[in-house]
């Protein structure tokens, strides 16, 4: 009985083994199974896409700038005195030539009246000295010397009056007066400011584009403009550019003019500029969200045999959500503009929504 025994423990171990490891066996192969059904299921990725038409596009640009008066200064006298009256009123309409302040010429009057009695007196001699001379009475000489004293003396009278009129402060142009800075009885230097006076009929228009679109611009091109607290759009055409780039901020400086019918455009706001430089009747434009960076530049993902297959691309013109490909993408195109942080060169897609 004990050497039955012997014979029938290995056995029974042995079963036992089998027992044990056939499940496990099983399980493992169910469970590489499963693993395999879950990485395949994990590599369609399920993405979004597009079919890439050529669509027209307008290369317009945004810039700030300000608005300037058509014409601006600011009122000051030539010389020093006292203020005594002042002919306008602040906020009111001029027109040009028309006297605006008055200062003090009491002394400059009364140097003109003595002027006027010298030369008076010089033209009588002179006559006399002419009547004499055809008489062969006196000297031609002496008669030069009295007709120089006539000329000199219209040459007095010439400077004072010019003295006297540095005294009136006249518009020098038509437009409309701002506050005042002085008083009757003030007394003015050249460096007082009397006023400012602008002309707002037209407004200007100032604003810089970057470097590279500098070609692109010429005089007599239109661009429109907004400015703050006002939904209205005005047109404006430019006239000037600056003939040189501005080193510090590469940038050109354009000006623009503006009809201000109404008076609704005031010198000094900001405006916001749309500058039309060309038109692409056939520009390539893909969403920005379907743009990925890499090493060897800027690259999007498209949809071919059910795969995604790479392409690096050139880029051009930019808009809000959309940017224009110089290069590297074809019409007919399928782009897929989602999930590319999930795929690879080669990886399986599955497009769930295309346009």
């Amino acid at each position: 009985m004990s050497k039955k025994l012997k014979i029938t423990l290995p056995a029974v171990i042995g079963i036992l083994a089998i027992l044990f490891i056939i499940p496990r066996i099983k399980t493992t192969d169910s469970g590489k199974r499963s693993i395999r059904g879950e990485n395949k299921a994990r590599t369609a990725v399920n993405v979004n896409a597009i079919v890439i038409k050529p669509e027209r596009l307008e290369n317009t640009i945004v810039a700030t700038g300000s608005t300037l008066a058509n014409d601006e200064v600011e009122l000051r006298s030539e010389i020093s005195g006292k203020i005594v009256k002042i002919y306008f009123k602040e906020g009111s309409h001029v027109r040009k030539g028309d006297l605006l302040v008055k200062i003090n010429d009491n002394d400059l009057q009364a140097q003109l009246l003595k002027a006027n009695y010298l030369k008076e007196h010089a033209k009588q001699k002179e006559y006399r000295q002419r009547m004499i001379l055809k008489k062969e009475g006196t000297s031609q000489e002496s008669y030069e010397n009295a007709l120089n004293d006539v000329n000199t003396g219209e040459a007095d009278i010439q400077l004072i009056k010019a003295q006297i009129a540095k005294t009136e402060i006249r518009a020098p142009f038509d437009g409309t007066i701002g506050l005042k800075s002085v008083s009757v009885g003030s007394y003015i230097t050249p460096t007082s400011k009397i006023a400012n006076l602008q002309n707002t009929d037209k407004v200007k228009l100032d604003f810089s584009i970057p470097e590279k679109y500098s070609s692109l611009v010429k005089t007599g091109s239109s661009v429109s403009f907004t400015i703050q607290g006002s939904a209205d759009k005005y047109s404006a055409k430019i006239f000037a550019i600056e003939p040189k780039i501005d080193p510090v901020t590469r940038t050109l400086q354009i000006r623009a003019i503006a009809e201000n019918r109404g008076g609704k455009l005031r010198p000094g706001s900001f405006a916001r500029v749309d500058l039309f430089l060309n038109e692409i009747k056939d520009a390539i434009m893909i969403p920005t969200e379907s743009l990925l960076q890499d090493i060897k530049g800027t690259k999007v993902f498209l949809y071919k045999g059910g795969k995604a297959s790479s392409s690096i691309i050139e880029l051009g013109i930019r808009k809000e959500s959309t940017i224009q490909v110089t290069r590297g993408l074809t019409p007919g195109d399928t782009l897929i503009t989602s999930g590319i942080l999930q795929i690879k060169q080669g990886s399986p897609v599955k497009i769930v929504s295309s346009n």
